[in-house]
């Protein structure tokens, strides 16, 4: 069957389709979270972690209207033997509210949901995985002083699937 693919072809190919091509400038609440995002990869990477895939993006269902739905893992990464769906926020102030505040349960399910499909993809659904958070303040320069140091913070197993899972009516008494 010509749809068949291995999991490898399949995370190649949608490495090529979603990356970006050439160097057009990002409006500055995307280069944020571009800067954000790497800064994030490379505190893991100092942390022991192995990254797999960025930006991983797919659809992984519909919603009532029906229509589809896209969700995106920022990075995939292991931890030792664990399997890290990481979502990375960023932010230049924390003066409304802290970056990770943003994780809300929708965000949660639908990252959620693209990580059952990867890990249905590529064979690793008995594989030990966990949903980490890294939070990123990045404050803009000032004039007078010289760049801020961004504040990284990693929350380990920020959620777990168990509000996700479905039930029998029955297991709700």
């Amino acid at each position: 069957m010509r749809w068949l693919k291995t999991p490898l072809k399949l995370l190649d190919g949608a490495r090529t389709r979603f990356a970006r091509t050439g160097d057009a400038a990002l409006a500055p609440h995307l280069d944020l979270g571009r800067r954000g995002e790497q800064l994030a990869a490379e505190h893991l990477r100092t942390r022991g972690y192995k990254l797999v895939a960025s930006n991983f993006k797919l659809g992984v269902g519909r919603n009532r209207r029906g229509a589809l739905v896209q969700a995106e893992i920022d990075l995939v990464a292991y931890d030792g033997a664990t399997l890290c769906f990481v979502e990375v926020k960023t932010r230049a102030s924390d003066r409304f509210a802290a970056p990770e505040t943003s994780v809300d349960l929708r965000k949660q399910r639908q990252i959620t949901r693209a990580a059952r499909v990867y890990r249905r993809l590529l064979g690793l659904a008995s594989a030990p995985y966990r949903y980490d958070v890294v939070s990123v303040l990045l404050p803009p320069p000032s004039e007078d002083a010289a760049a801020p140091c961004p504040r990284i913070e990693l929350f380990r197993s920020f959620w777990t699937e168990d509000k996700f899972r479905k039930r029998r009516w029955s297991e709700n008494f």
